[in-house]
């Protein structure tokens, strides 16, 4: 099995591309060993002193590290650990389902505008964070606000902020004129 990394514009966050998928649907994430008790994988990275954070998507694991944690010193460990979990056939999620959809499908209840933000999040914007080992999740719209949740290696990137203002921002005013502003939340 050949793992490849690749950096992320978060200099805390490496994205790791198993060559296999990870998550059958959705993403997860995981910001502290204690919420890993669904993911044997998470658990297993957790374990790696220096690991804080880990991030599941479709075809890779974004793993975050403490401050005082070097890369050159964790990511044997973590491709050492990714190895063993995926040559062993271990389950990612101990339930399949569990991981998180997003925001792929528009809510019954969604207003028009709504229903646009997310369709421009899901075919323009999420696709290209993935790319950087991330994603961006809707959590609201509200008085020409769209609240979005930053996970994996766009939670505390220090690029986060000039992404969601001169990126995302700027498209969803373009298309969405009722967009005034876009904020991150926790």
């Amino acid at each position: 099995m050949f793992i490849q990394t690749e950096q992320t514009p978060n200099p805390a966050s490496l994205k790791f591309l198993p060559g296999c998928e990870v998550m059958i649907r959705g993403t997860a994430e995981f910001r502290s060993p204690s919420e890993a008790h669904t993911s044997p994988l998470a658990e297993r990275l957790f374990k790696i002193p220096g690991i804080t954070g880990v991030f599941l998507g479709g075809n890779f694991v974004t793993a975050t590290k403490s401050a005082s944690a070097d890369w050159t010193a964790l990511k044997p460990l973590v491709l050492g650990a990714l190895m063993e979990h995926f040559t062993t056939g271990q389950k990612v999620m101990l339930n399949e389902d569990m991981g998180h959809g997003g925001h792929s499908s528009a809510a019954a209840d969604d207003d028009e505008i709504v229903k646009q933000i997310k369709e421009l999040l899901d075919t323009r914007i999420r696709p290209v964070v993935a790319q950087d080992g991330g994603d961006i999740v809707f959590s609201s719209f509200d008085h020409g606000v769209v609240y979005l949740h930053m996970r994996g290696a766009c939670a505390g990137c220090p690029s986060s902020t000039a992404t969601l203002k001169t990126g995302i921002e700027n498209m969803l005013r373009h298309f969405i004129p009722e967009v005034e502003e876009v904020r991150a939340v926790n």
